[in-house]
């Protein structure tokens, strides 16, 4: 019988597959239709008929014509190459879920997929009730008395919370004497950046001993000027800040505003609320707590919900519901304008409200539950191995559902830090681990995160290539260091990706540009391009 913690043999494939556009022959086809009826034709005419003449091509598009097979063969191939997020995950402040296939079906519906938040309310009431059922379900986890989702992440919403701050003084005349904001250095860097983004002056409290600054510095930087704190907890080390309720007092005492940014929600959902606390808004990231898929910079939803006082000042339209009619809000004179288009990213929102359901309020409880136990098990582990430090490392209680660690002293020993241990992490079949925010409070960090969803057996999978890397270190680090082994790249070189005229993101763009560069390579056609790999960049 296989040990939980022995590493299984991992090799990822490596084809020499072009892009898509380089593939395909003249004919080709995926679907062949029939000619319409000859009744059909006679009843609506000849399509092209139909087109207006300014929309009319001139040229049939450049392509590719492949049958259905070779197409499926060809993103099978593209896949293959990849872990595409479903080996083990324990990325890092970024709380990876299974995504339910059940309700990736759901939201590819005709219902939800082909239709348009301009359509007539009337025609989308099955869609704004969700949205409005899931902000109940919010408020009913903050305290909060409305929510919106029209914010396109944990930016988005950090943002959301600066411009309705913004409104907010600037309707009681104060914008102008209210300009500071207060968060900390272990705060997600959104915090200070969006309030920048917003022309208040940013203040950043430093960690102390506790892991956390002290309620002392904090009460040194309040003022008549304080506008807003923005803070989170618990932070990326994992530490949960439990003189919060005294902070919010600090802030409230001289009228500045407090929003907790919930990035980390997963250790405490089911524990607290955000309102109960003192705090006059907060936001969930639904696309990472809450069940929605996260990768390749999206798709994102930053749940904003603020207080009765604060909600005049969100962002338009809000969901709202009249007797038993759903209709989007637009009619908000106070409204800090609008943060993103329409009502923000649908899909997510659906999936998270799926998840709030089957999850319901017993489940998320002991999933919290389930969080911080997996990270303790992971941290008792990962201390054992050597090289490692973990932040504040004196911090005597439980972390919660993340850990901020450390390869310096590897790094000192051997010259292997987090960079090249990430690498190598891939060569197992494992995802590479998330470092960390700008700028690296630890040296070389990594901040795994393991959640609810995780076996002990995935967790001791996981931990068993940290314990690989490490003895190679000592021992080979030059394994490391060129690492990975068994990717189809060995190692991508990112120097290209500073010369604009190398990438392309279109096709057309890189035709363009690649013909410009290697003048007399042809008759300036695709197949020139095609012809000659070299020229490919």
């Amino acid at each position: 019988m296989r040990k939980d913690s022995e590493l299984r043999e991992f090799h990822a494939a490596a084809w020499d597959e072009p892009v898509v556009m380089e593939l395909g022959r003249s004919g080709a086809r995926g679907q062949i239709f029939p000619a319409p009826e000859a009744e059909v034709t006679k009843t609506v005419g000849n399509a092209a008929s139909l087109i207006p003449d300014g929309m009319a091509r001139n040229d049939a598009p450049e392509l590719p014509e492949l049958t259905e097979f070779e197409v499926q063969r060809h993103y099978l191939h593209l896949s293959q190459q990849v872990l595409g997020m479903m080996g083990i995950s324990l990325f890092g402040t970024c709380t990876m879920k299974y995504n339910s296939k059940m309700v990736e079906q759901l939201i590819n519906r005709p219902e939800l997929a082909e239709t348009h938040p301009l359509q007539h309310p009337d025609a989308l009431q099955g869609t704004m009730q969700i949205i409005y059922d899931l902000d109940l379900m919010l408020r009913s986890l903050s305290g909060m008395q409305r929510f919106v989702f029209q914010a396109g992440g944990g930016a988005d919403a950090a943002y959301t919370m600066a411009a309705v701050a913004r409104a907010y003084w600037q309707e009681r005349g104060e914008l102008d004497t209210r300009d500071e904001v207060i968060t900390s250095v272990q705060a997600h860097p959104c915090n200070p950046a969006t309030s920048a983004a917003a022309g208040f002056k940013v203040i950043s409290l430093p960690l102390e001993e506790n892991g956390y600054p002290s309620l002392q510095a904090l009460k040194a930087a309040v003022s008549e000027r304080t506008a807003l704190l923005m803070i989170n907890n618990p932070d990326d080390m994992g530490i949960y800040n439990p003189e919060i309720k005294e902070w919010v007092k600090a802030v409230k005492e001289i009228g500045g505003l407090c929003f907790y940014d919930h990035a980390n929600f997963n250790g405490v959902m089911g524990k607290l609320s955000a309102r109960e606390l003192g705090f006059d808004a907060c936001m969930f990231m639904l696309h990472k707590t809450f069940g929605g898929p996260k990768g390749g910079g999206g798709p994102a939803v930053g749940a904003f919900g603020c207080s009765d006082e604060l909600v005049p000042y969100l962002p338009a339209p809000v969901i709202a519901k009249d007797g038993e009619r759903y209709f989007p809000d637009f009619d908000r004179p106070k409204s800090c304008g609008k943060i993103r288009e329409f009502w923000g990213n649908v899909p997510i929102v659906v999936r998270a409200y799926a998840w709030v359901r089957a999850m319901g309020a017993q489940g998320i409880d002991l999933a919290s539950d389930i969080s911080v136990v997996t990270n303790n098990y992971m941290d008792k582990k990962l201390g054992e191995i050597r090289g490692l430090e973990k932040s504040h490392p004196d911090f005597p209680k439980w972390r919660m559902e993340m850990t901020r660690w450390g390869l310096g002293p590897m790094q000192q020993d051997t010259g292997v830090g987090t960079v090249a241990a990430a690498n190598r992490m891939a060569d197992f079949g494992i995802d590479p681990w998330w470092m960390s925010h700008e700028p690296w409070v630890v040296p070389e960090p990594f901040t795994p995160e393991a959640g609810e969803l995780w076996s002990k057996e995935d967790i001791d999978q996981w931990v068993a290539a940290v314990q690989r890397i490490s003895d190679e270190a000592y021992s080979e680090p030059e394994t490391v260091l060129n690492a990975p082994h068994n990717q189809p790249i060995a190692r991508v070189k990112g120097d290209w990706m500073e010369d604009p005229d190398q990438w392309a993101m279109t096709w057309r763009a890189y035709v363009r540009k690649h013909l410009d560069a290697a003048p007399g390579s042809g008759a300036g056609t695709v197949d020139a391009i095609v012809a000659d790999p070299e020229n490919r960049g």
